[in-house]
């Protein structure tokens, strides 16, 4: 299995919505390790490590986010370097 590894930046009604501990819990169901975090500056960001199908699956779930949530953008981008995570987590705010 050939892993990728994409970081999204998510904007639109994001915090405080409960966004990122629904990512955390999409993500460990599709098997894909990374974090997630809030940004200062309004969006949540993250980065999502896994087969390319499971990755997929969590930026389809990103653009649609846990009740509560109203998604406007969320951008992708590919990361060429490998990562290795051992699980998906939450981290703090930056």
């Amino acid at each position: 299995m050939n892993a990728v590894v994409r970081h999204l930046s998510i904007r639109g009604r994001v915090q405080g919505v409960g966004y990122r501990w629904s990512m955390v819990r999409e993500a460990e169901k599709l098997g894909v390790t990374g974090w997630v975090r809030n940004r200062l500056d309004g969006p949540v960001e993250a980065v999502a490590a896994g087969s390319p199908a499971a990755v997929e699956a969590l930026i389809a779930w990103a653009r649609r986010g846990p009740a509560g949530a109203r998604v406007v953008t969320v951008d992708v981008v590919d990361i060429a370097q490998a990562a290795a995570f051992d699980g998906f987590e939450q981290r703090p705010t930056t």
